[in-house]
Order: structure tokens, then sequence, then C-alpha cells
């Protein structure tokens, strides 16, 4: 069981100031694992391999999309262990849509995935940052990107729709992925929805802190799409 962790302090300032002095070196990963590990004193890292994370991640769709889930760690017991501590052995990079709720169509419970969702799955720098603290810190052994069929946000993208305050810089960070995508024969949509999975997995492994992870074998990388209309994940990177 996971012991009581203490309140991290970590600005972005302080992060960007080990980045600048050692990017692409062992000495950043190091210096910030060392500084992190101290403060939030975590438990043993999970056993568990990259591959087999993401096989448990399968598993638990394919159970979602037969109608045999078996709702893990959804206990008042389960409850109570992980408010002493997390260890996710899952990271989630997840559309804000509605309708794909990461632990539900992985067939996960509390304290099984570190999620992050927003519009468009875009790799962020506040997003990135977060999966970072959650591989480095907490013990994730695979990132699954996880795009979606007919997603808006790419959709409005394409359309190179007029919107209001901040949503314009969603669809700015997708339209990539639209212009690299639109030679593809096929479905214009999907395509780019794909391409896009592609771009923020490739963001993601520009990461010197996940790039060390991967290269020690302790962290698997992976693309998924999902299907609405049956809830099917499928690989695609």
């Amino acid at each position: 069981m996971s012991r009581q962790h203490p309140q991290i302090n970590l600005s972005r300032r302080t992060l960007f100031k080990f980045s600048a002095g050692a990017i692409g070196t062992g000495v950043f990963t190091a210096g910030l694992s060392s500084n992190l590990l101290a403060a939030e004193k975590a438990s043993p890292p999970n056993d568990i391999t990259p591959d087999k994370a993401l096989q448990e991640l399968l598993e638990g769709n394919e159970r979602f999309v037969q109608a045999k889930r078996r709702n893990p760690h959804q206990t008042h017991s389960r409850l109570v262990e992980v408010a002493k501590g997390q260890k996710p052995f899952a990271s989630v990079l997840g559309c804000a849509d509605s309708r794909v709720p990461s632990e539900i169509i992985f067939d996960q419970g509390l304290g099984d995935l570190f999620v992050c969702r927003v519009a468009g799955n875009i790799a962020t720098a506040e997003e990135i940052g977060s999966l970072e603290f959650g591989s480095l810190v907490l013990g994730s052994k695979v990132i699954v990107v996880v795009g979606h069929e007919r997603c808006g946000a790419v959709s409005a993208a394409i359309k190179g729709a007029e919107v209001p305050g901040q949503i314009g810089t969603l669809l700015e960070a997708i339209k990539p992925s639209v212009e690299s995508s639109k030679a593809e024969p096929g479905d214009k949509l999907e395509n780019a929805c794909k391409a896009n999975i592609l771009r923020q997995v490739a963001k993601l492994k520009s990461s010197p802190v996940l790039s060390k992870l991967i290269e020690e074998e302790k962290l698997k990388i992976a693309g998924a799409y999902y299907d609405l209309d049956t809830g099917k994940i499928s690989i695609v990177a």
C-alpha cells in the first residue's frame, strides 16, 4: 500500500529552469527525478512492464466492447487504499468529449489511470508536464493518446470555423494534422483524426523526460483511435 504523499510545490518556471540547463542529457532527467521523488516520497515503482500495461488496457476495452465489464477497483476499500497515495499503471491523453471516458472504455477503477483530457487530445505544454509527472514520479508504464471517431474539434479545424474566445487555440494546434492528411485517400475526418493522434504521440516522444524513460524501457507511448459506434479501441501508433 502506498505511503502518504506530501504536497508538491513545483512551478513551471522551476521545471523550465531544469530543462534549459540540461535538455537532452541524463542530468536533466536524473535531477528532476531526484527532486520530485524526494518531495513525493513515492512508493516502490509498479512491477508491471510497459507492454503488459498496454495489454491490460486493451483487455479492459475488449471487456467493455463485449459488455463484460468487471468494474475493478471501484469499491469503498479501494477508495480508502488510494486515498493514501497513487501509483497508476497507465496514463491517457484523451479528448474532453463526454462520450469517451477513459476509466469506462478501458474498464478500470480508482487509482488505475492518470488521465489528461482536452478537446482534440492535443499535447499542450501543461498536458506534457502532467504526463511527465505521471510517468517519472507516479510510475505509469504506458501513455496512450486516445483520439476518436467524428471528433468535433478536428472537424472544426478542417472547416476553418470562426470561433470565439480561446477555442481557436485548439484548432490551431490541430491544423498541421489536417494539412498533413489532405492527400490521403478515404474519409477526410477520420484521416485527420488519426494524423492528429500520430502528431501528439510524436510531441510526447520529443520530451526529454519521456524519451529517457522510453530509452530505459520503463515507458511505452502509443496512439489509439476510438470508435464511437462500437466502443472499440484500435492502436494506430
